[in-house]
């Protein structure tokens, strides 16, 4: 049978793509929410790192005065006084990057689940018609 023979409103079934089920939908949404959980995560943890590795303040002879909090001891100097170096402010940031991770990988797990269950067949399920 030809194309024109089949008439403009009959789809060619070799060329027709199944429509996507609403469990695909939603397993692709998570998915996505997934990888921004990710993102924020790795980003969290990333400015975690810096504050406790990176050296600041004034420079004397081209190297910061102050040392970051696991580099080096703490300064008594006023000048190396930063409000995020200080521990209650880094356990802030750390619980941050924590509970981003937990979401992250939770999200990832019921992406991965819906993926799987999204293709799966039923027992007892009538097939469509």
């Amino acid at each position: 049978m030809t194309a024109d023979a089949q008439g403009p409103d009959t789809p060619d079934t070799a060329t027709a793509v199944p429509a996507r089920s609403e469990e695909q939908r939603q397993a692709g949404r998570v998915e996505g929410w997934s990888i921004a959980w990710m993102l924020l995560a790795m980003a969290v943890w990333g400015w975690f790192l810096f504050l406790m590795l990176a050296d600041y303040g004034p420079e004397y002879g081209g190297r910061p005065e102050c040392r970051g909090p696991l580099v080096g001891p703490l300064s008594e100097d006023r000048s190396c006084r930063d409000a995020l170096r200080e521990w209650p402010a880094l356990l802030g940031i750390l619980a941050l990057a924590v509970i981003a991770t937990v979401v992250a990988a939770a999200t990832t797990v019921y992406a991965k689940v819906l993926t799987r269950l999204s293709g799966r067949e039923w027992p007892g399920a009538r097939p469509q018609e």
